[in-house]
């Protein structure tokens, strides 16, 4: 399946299953956040803001079933995952 089989261009995002709206990017910046607050440069009001921002992604990351298949190999980052 290509990115586009899955969600056409057209389409700026889904509804799971169980109901829940996922957005096209949702994955992609989720990466990015993540990169961002492991990083031990990260100044602490943005590592505060990214976290916020992956904390509120986890319903959806959840939904799409994203930790059944990938493992995160940082240690905080999967315990902050954990914690929410």
């Amino acid at each position: 399946m290509r990115a586009e089989d899955f969600l056409p261009d057209n389409e700026n995002g889904m509804q799971t299953p169980d109901g829940k709206i996922v957005r096209k990017g949702t994955i992609g910046a989720f990466l990015a956040n993540a990169l961002i607050w492991s990083d031990a440069g990260t100044a602490t009001v943005v590592r505060e803001s990214v976290e916020k921002d992956i904390v509120d992604s986890l319903p959806a990351l959840r939904a799409l079933g994203l930790f059944n298949v990938c493992a995160v190999r940082d240690e905080a980052l999967q315990r902050l995952i954990d914690a929410h």
